[in-house]
């Protein structure tokens, strides 16, 4: 068994993403390259997980998953961070008529695994990153950290397992395969708790053309109904300065953690947001340019922001960085406000 993870063709559609068959009653491999929102110039190559993963996913089943990105507009400060950007499931079903459902594991998950991708079905796990060899510069048997996989096709025999993660489609095998899949009789198993799964069910036909970005209109306007309530960045920047004394006395680790909860989280839900934007308007909507460039201009800003926070904190100074908030709050009140007054 193979799987392909290829980075050289663009777009979404069946030719872009098709499933190879090997053996009918066993395994599928998957023939996949990486959607162009993986690809390409890219402001933050290190974006959220959750949203890459169902990025690839979409574009594995042959679906537009631009489409599903109008939920970038709910994006808020919460005192500490930004809110992660989640995929809502209600816009995963009415866009593309699939169903995220809780898998009840209730003897063996490697049983419940096979079943359901054998039915077609994508299986959401959380596991341990310890064990995926596409973590290998960082944490492929070297650090314990909690993610989620997609995986479409297992072979106990082979003990074989193929699986969406982060940016693209891979392969594990042998023991790392009875541990991701918690096998009795792996090495070192434990009586712990199985981890949360869910699993992807195709229950209607997919919206596609005209149809697709109508629904998808939709929902940018029920999301803008859900917007925060005045510019979380200005609500970020109160808090800023007791952030930074926070980093000088715990060091470069937390203020690594920070810059990924915050910066990263801003920076990359805003890029996500300029790609949706970029959609809509070839799909024929009046997106104000405006909108389109000032969201572009809050990723990038809150990268430049970052990479000052780091060379003052380097230094042992306290930045303010008042000129990147200057930039960052107008480029915020250009984008969601005026999305708002147009669409609702």
């Amino acid at each position: 068994m193979s799987a392909f993870h290829l980075t050289d063709v663009s777009g979404s559609g069946p030719d872009r993403a098709r499933v190879v068959s090997l053996d009918p009653l066993k395994v599928h491999a998957r023939r996949h390259q990486t959607h162009a929102l993986h690809r390409g110039e890219r402001i933050w190559h290190d974006t959220d997980s959750h949203v890459d993963l169902w990025i690839e996913l979409l574009h594995g089943y042959a679906f537009e998953p631009r489409a599903a990105l109008a939920f970038t507009v709910t994006q808020d400060f919460e005192d500490d961070q930004f809110t992660l950007p989640r995929v809502p499931v209600d816009d995963i079903d009415k866009l593309f008529g699939l169903q995220v459902q809780e898998l009840s594991i209730f003897d063996s998950l490697e049983e419940r695994v096979l079943t359901q991708t054998r039915r077609a079905n994508t299986v959401l796990i959380e596991v341990d990153a310890f064990h995926l060899p596409d973590t290998r510069s960082i944490a492929y048997h070297r650090a314990h950290v909690k993610t989620t996989i997609g995986v479409d096709a297992i072979d106990p025999d082979a003990r074989r397992l193929c699986y969406f993660h982060n940016t693209g489609y891979y392969v594990l095998t042998g023991d790392d395969y009875d541990r991701v899949l918690h096998r009795p009789d792996a090495e070192g198993a434990s009586n712990a708790l199985y981890p949360h799964v869910e699993f992807v069910k195709h229950a209607r036909e997919a919206l596609t053309g005209t149809a697709l970005a109508e629904a998808s209109a939709d929902t940018l306007c029920a999301h803008l109904l859900r917007r925060p309530e005045g510019n979380p960045v200005g609500r970020w920047r109160a808090a800023f300065a007791g952030h930074v004394e926070t980093m000088l006395e715990r060091g470069e680790p937390y203020a690594q953690q920070y810059s990924a909860n915050v910066m990263r989280q801003l920076g990359s839900n805003f890029e996500f947001l300029a790609h949706y934007l970029g959609w809509m308007r070839k799909q024929g909507f009046d997106i104000p340019h405006e909108a389109h460039v000032s969201a572009q201009k809050m990723a990038s800003e809150a990268m430049v922001l970052q990479c000052k926070l780091a060379r003052a904190l380097s230094r042992q100074r306290r930045e303010p960085c008042d000129a990147s908030f200057d930039v960052l709050e107008r480029a915020y009140e250009r984008t969601v406000p005026v999305l708002a007054a147009i669409v609702c």
